[in-house]
């Protein structure tokens, strides 16, 4: 296989040379009216933020996402499979319909096939056999949640994935998932290189914490800090229903807390946000105890919403197991702090009302809102455009609100976090006017 001679870490990795007309008809010149391929050597800056004087560094850089000109692949010979892997998000069923449409309809590829339940789907001794997508059955899922394909964690054996791929006679394959589902797209990609088989990889990143490295956005983030914002509405109106009553809203979030702290930031009616990435206490003048008294004396009321990642540390029983995916398990923050509370005011006399809410399973089961909707579309339409030219081993990314191509290799094993000195936990802080710990 051959790479682009481009000389940073961001390097896409090829098939081989693009020797097939697009059959997009779209246009080479700028101005003339008509949609344009994009060339290989565009380039988005990996930091566009610059202070006046000093020099600009263009070599770190990703190659820009879009279509190209010219294909590795002839559509009309060329046969696809799309997987969704690990948990359920909004949007999944999203993403297979516009790959569906871009690939069959916009390409007029030979033949798109589902892989059923994950990468369990790619191992013919467990998995239920492909099926293959049509208009007919594709048309209405965006209407569902979940994913009409099924799903599974934990990894399978790479050569026996590659070898299924060739037997099936598939010449891309599309992963669906968060990291753990791109390390096994990484594998796998990495099997085919070792084989020399012409089969791209090119993996969608999903993961409703929107943790995932050079992405700025995965899809089903909107939708989940949308029905988390209800969530803690009736949260709210719980409390202050009652004297002395606290909302307790746990959400998703294991090593990030963007949706704790976007849904806290979006709702307005947030006391105190807990996430993963700023520690906090729970005894002493500047614990959440302490503060959640001051609190109830000033307003009667109080909204808590945390991260399932936050305040592990503070569990004496956290467990130390992994699960299919290869995420630690964590321990149950949510009743940690319920249990706690009403401990700390019972010991005191104090009535308390807590009102505990866990929302999960919901929130990352229902159907995908309008900006999640779009997001999907273009992640599936560039993934579509990266695979036809033959690019592989890649995910693709959203940078500076361009979308790039990502080598596996760099957006897989690191979690992307909220920076506690960045705009967005200053603009937390700032709204729930929570002290410092």
């Amino acid at each position: 296989m051959s790479q682009q001679s481009e000389p940073d870490r961001f390097r896409i990795t090829a098939l081989g040379p693009c020797t097939h007309p697009s059959p997009l008809g779209m246009s080479t010149v700028s101005g003339d009216g008509v949609g344009d391929y994009v060339p290989d050597d565009a380039r988005v800056l990996y930091d566009i933020v610059h202070r006046l004087g000093e020099p600009v560094n263009c070599d770190l850089s990703f190659e820009k996402a879009g279509p190209r000109q010219h294909l590795f692949f002839q559509p009309d010979k060329t046969k696809a499979a799309v997987v969704t892997c690990g948990g359920l998000c909004p949007g999944l069923n999203n993403v297979i319909r516009s790959l569906y449409y871009d690939l069959c309809s916009n390409y007029g590829i030979s033949e798109l096939v589902g892989i059923r339940y994950g990468y369990q789907g790619l191992n013919p001794k467990i998995g239920r056999p492909p099926i293959t997508l049509s208009g007919p059955f594709v048309d209405e899922i965006i209407h569902f949640g979940g994913t009409v394909l099924g799903t599974s964690r934990g990894p399978q054996e790479p050569a026996m994935m590659v070898e299924f791929l060739r037997r099936e006679r598939i010449d891309i394959l599309f992963c669906i998932g968060g990291d753990g589902t791109q390390r096994g797209a990484h594998a796998i990609a990495e099997e085919i290189a070792r084989q020399e088989l012409p089969i791209a990889v090119v993996g969608i990143p999903k993961t409703i914490d929107n943790d995932i490295q050079y992405v700025n956005r995965t899809f089903g983030f909107i939708t989940a800090l949308s029905e988390a914002e209800k969530v803690i509405d009736g949260a709210h109106a719980e409390a202050k229903a009652a004297p002395n009553g606290v909302g307790l809203v746990k959400l998703m979030g294991r090593e990030a807390g963007f949706i704790a702290a976007g849904a806290a930031l979006a709702n307005g009616q947030v006391d105190f946000a807990l996430i993963p990435e700023v520690p906090f206490r729970m005894e002493g003048e500047d614990g959440l105890l302490a503060k959640l008294r001051r609190r109830l004396h000033r307003a009667d009321h109080a909204v808590i919403v945390v991260a399932e990642g936050a305040g592990q540390d503070l569990l004496a029983d956290c467990p130390d197991a992994r699960d299919a995916s290869g995420n630690r398990r964590l321990g149950d923050i949510g009743l940690f702090l319920k249990d706690q509370i009403q401990a700390c005011f019972g010991a005191r006399e104090v009535p308390v009302n807590v009102k505990y809410f866990d929302p999960s399973y919901h929130i990352r089961s229902v159907p995908a809102n309008t900006a999640d909707s779009i997001l999907c579309s273009e992640l599936a339409r560039h993934a579509a455009h990266a695979a036809m030219a033959g690019k592989t081993d890649l995910l693709i990314g959203l940078w500076h609100n361009c979308f790039i191509h990502v080598p596996l290799a760099v957006s897989t094993g690191a979690v992307k976090r909220i920076d506690p000195e960045g705009e967005l936990w200053i603009a937390v802080l700032a709204s729930t006017r929570q002290e410092s710990w």
